[in-house]
Parts: C-alpha cells; structure tokens; sequence
C-alpha cells in the first residue's frame, strides 16, 4: 500500500466516522519508518494523557476528547496528507513531530485558523506571536536548548569557554541545522570555535568519517542534533574512539532511553537537554497506572509509560489539554472551536502550584503564553545516563536560556520571514 492510497483510505475513514466527541485532537505520529522506535513512545503518551482525561476526569469540561491517529512515519508530504484528512473532523490543534512537517504546516494553519503547537521542534522564531499567530512552541525551543547547554559548558569551566573548541554533529535536515546560528553567535560571545559536522539522514549509522575527524581535531566537547539511529550511531563510534562520554551533550531529541541503551555501559556518562522531568516518582503516574494501565486502555498496552519519550508526548498533551480548559473558560462554553483553543493558548499560564495539581510537581518550567511570547521562559536542564542503574538523572535546575543573544536572531528570523510573506505584526 502506498504512503498516499493509505492517507486516502485514513481519509475516507475518519469522514465516515460518527463524531464520538466534541474535542478533537488528532495525533500524526509516526509508528514506521526509521524514526518509529521514537514515534510510538511519543505517540502512546500522548495517547494516554488524554484518555486518562476521559476515564478519570470525563474529559475536560466535561467533553471527552476524541484522538484520531494518522501515520506520517515522519515523511513531511505524508504528513501534508494526514493534516489535510484529519483538520475537518473538527481539530482544535495539532502537534506532528517533525520539524519539516510543521514548516510546511505553518502557512497552512494560518489560513486554515488551528493552532500548531510545537513543543521543543519546529520553527524557533515562531515564539515570536506578533507574527506567527497560530503557532506556539513552549516551553523551550531549539535555540533555547543550544544556550543552556551552552551556560552548561560555562557552568564546568568557570564562566569561560575561551579558547574551547566545540563540534556540532548534526542530522542534515531543517531540524538539525536549527541550532547552527544560535551557537556560531554563542562562539561569538564566549570565545569558542565552532566545527559543524553534518551526518545525512540515510547514513545515520555510518558517521566513521566524522568520528575520525572529531579523534583528530580533539574537540572539547561534542554537541549532538541528531534522532532516531543516528543518535545510537553517534555514542557507539564515540565510545570506539574513546571520546569521553561526559563531554558528549545532545539535545533533547538526542537524550531518550532509545538512544543510549544499545551501547550498554559504554554510554554510561552521555549527557542531554530536556525541558521536562523523568521516571515514575510523579504522582500522575499512579493515576495512568489506576485507570489506564491497569484497565486495558493504554495505547499499545503501556509497554512504554515512563520513558522519556513517553513523558514527552504525555507532557504535549497536557499542556494542549490546559490550552483547552484556558479557551473553555475565556468562551464560557465546554464545545470550543480551533480559534478559540488558539486564544486559551495565548492566556495560558501553568503555574508550579497548577503542575502540583496534575500530579507533575517541578516536572517543567512555569508556562506563561502571551500575544508576543508563543514559547514561554526557554528555561531547560541537563540529564545525565547511568547506566548501571539504567535511568537518566537530572544534573541540573531549570536554567534560563541567554535571551541577550536570542531574542535578536528571533526577532530577525520572524521578522524576515514576515516581510516575505505579508504578514502585519499584531500585539
């Protein structure tokens, strides 16, 4: 079956369907293809969140939440397709994983009036609201997370990194080349050298020719943009080479479970971003446990609750679900529509005191959304694998990214791209 006759089937499908429930959030995600070990973790917590909502809570407002899933398998025309199947079932958002898809949504949702939130991916200056007014992307964005791994290399070497040399390995895609700007201005400010070392999507696992050049040039440390098994690739040649593992930091799509594991103990020490928490030890997982787990409900049987990825598409999901309730109140009507979702995500503000409340206690950083700022504080931290007890352990508090450098490359990006496209700044 083809990518497109089984977009037209899924299709064909979802307009037959009867509405099951006034809010829907479809999930493309991505099961197959090459990046599908990551896809499905992301996918079944985002899954799960909302149909804890359901089980436990009735949904929100007292309107159960509907979640069609349509497989992109990270492939952006298939994930064109799947936006386009799915956005007249009702959709009030859309979340698709993939920085390409999400380029390609961008001026789609803007005439189409659904909010794109893009959590940690996407288009960085997209936090700027005065001119993507669809698009939110909080708690952290990508530059974001390249300046606080950067204060973290300043944090180990005594607020200097004069002199350092740093390599970007990245993954040759409009994802990886997000981050190159951002730190070639860090370099700029901090007095380090900046190597860019780009490993093709197809090649992920043969990267012995960049690994060579990284056992020649001696870099300092190493930063990684990479996923699915270039990220597996990456830590085994660096332990073939014998680079220090703790002098080896990837950013959040470089730091899960998947990307670790299968180089055993030898990843022990490997380092990464993440702007959310980790393990079981929230108390919203023993409510997953009580009434989706243990019922039979969790998507693909729950093999994956608690993982990185996991956490990370629950995480998604409960800040469009607070979205939700933001545009429900604003509204004053449980049924809301796409627009006013977009106007809940703009009021949204989850406080520490609102994360206690759901069960994730310090799991992220506060969440204040206005007109001008879709992408909250940019506050991340550091993990750390231990191998030996097979878990990630946070090294680091919630660290404020360097707003003196970004804000200006945002404001020019969005700028730019305003002028481009006739857009009028609002706010």
């Amino acid at each position: 079956m083809t990518l497109r006759f089984a977009s037209l089937v899924a299709a064909a499908i979802l307009a037959a369907a009867p509405a099951l429930a006034d809010l829907v959030v479809p999930n493309l995600s991505y099961r197959t293809g090459p990046y599908g070990a990551n896809g499905t973790q992301y996918a079944d917590g985002f899954n799960d969140y909302f149909t804890l909502l359901n089980e436990r809570d009735g949904g929100i407002g007292g309107q159960k939440v509907q979640v069609p899933e349509c497989e992109t398998a990270y492939n952006t025309e298939k994930g064109v397709e799947c936006y386009e199947s799915t956005k007249g079932t009702g959709a009030l958002v859309y979340n698709p994983l993939s920085t390409g898809i999400t380029y390609q949504l961008i001026p789609k949702v803007s005439v189409d009036k659904i909010p794109l939130y893009t959590p940690g991916y996407g288009r960085t200056s997209a936090k700027n609201g005065k001119v993507f007014e669809w698009v939110f992307n909080a708690p952290a964005n990508y530059w974001d997370g390249a300046s606080v791994i950067v204060k973290h290399l300043l944090d180990l070497n005594g607020g200097s990194l004069d002199g350092k040399k740093i390599a970007l390995l990245y993954h040759n895609s409009a994802y990886g080349k997000e981050p190159i700007r951002t730190l070639q201005e860090l370099g700029k400010k901090h007095g380090f050298t900046l190597t860019e070392l780009p490993v093709d999507a197809a090649a992920g696992q043969e990267q012995k020719s960049q690994w060579l050049q990284i056992r020649r040039e001696k870099p300092d440390y190493v930063i990684m943009w990479g996923w699915g098994v270039m990220n597996q690739a990456a830590i085994q040649e660096a332990a073939n080479v014998r680079y220090p593992m703790d002098q080896f930091i990837g950013i959040w799509w470089a730091g899960s479970e998947v990307d670790v594991k299968p180089a055993g103990a030898a990843a022990n020490g490997y380092k990464s971003a993440t702007f959310h928490g980790v393990g079981t030890e929230y108390p919203i997982y023993a409510d997953l446990n009580k009434f989706v787990v243990e019922p039979g409900k969790a998507s693909q049987g729950g093999e994956h609750v608690g993982s990185v990825l996991y956490s990370r598409g629950m995480y998604a999901a409960l800040v469009i679900a607070e979205a939700i309730r933001k545009a429900q109140e604003l509204s004053g009507t449980p049924t809301v529509n796409a627009a006013q979702v977009r106007d809940g995500f703009e009021a949204l503000e989850i406080t520490p005191e609102r994360l206690t409340e759901l069960g994730l206690p310090d799991f992220g950083p506060e969440i204040t959304m206005t007109c001008e700022n879709h992408g909250g504080s940019g506050m991340a931290r550091i993990q750390q694998w231990d191998a030996a007890a097979g878990k990630w352990t946070l090294i680091s508090e919630f660290t404020e990214p360097d707003q003196e450098v970004l804000q200006p490359l945002i404001d020019a990006d969005s700028e730019a791209f305003a002028k481009e496209a006739g857009i009028t700044l609002r706010c």
